[in-house]
């Protein structure tokens, strides 16, 4: 048994239960597309006169802007452990 396999987990994929690795690159792609429609939608219904509607988009930009931030910093704690590892968009 591979050493970074878990027991239960598919054979050959890396992290732990209690470390995971994630797609930190798509993640940052998906929540900085997320963050451009939310804006867009709040903006779009505050113009329509739905400000219940503007409210909610805007909280959900607020969550994308948050989820953004948490992606860098764990891309720059994954840099710093490993600075000469260059990762693609799906790592």
């Amino acid at each position: 048994m591979d050493m970074t396999t878990q027991p239960g987990q598919p054979p050959g994929r890396r992290g732990t239960i209690g470390r995971p690795y994630s797609a930190l690159n798509t993640r940052l792609i998906l929540a900085s597309i997320g963050l451009v429609i939310m804006v867009a939608f709040a903006v779009l219904l505050a113009l329509a006169d739905q400000p219940v509607l503007a409210a909610i988009a805007a909280a959900l930009a607020v969550v994308a802007v948050i989820d953004i931030l948490v992606v860098i910093r764990r891309i720059r704690i994954r840099h710093r452990e490993d600075p000469n590892r260059r990762y693609s968009v799906f790592e």
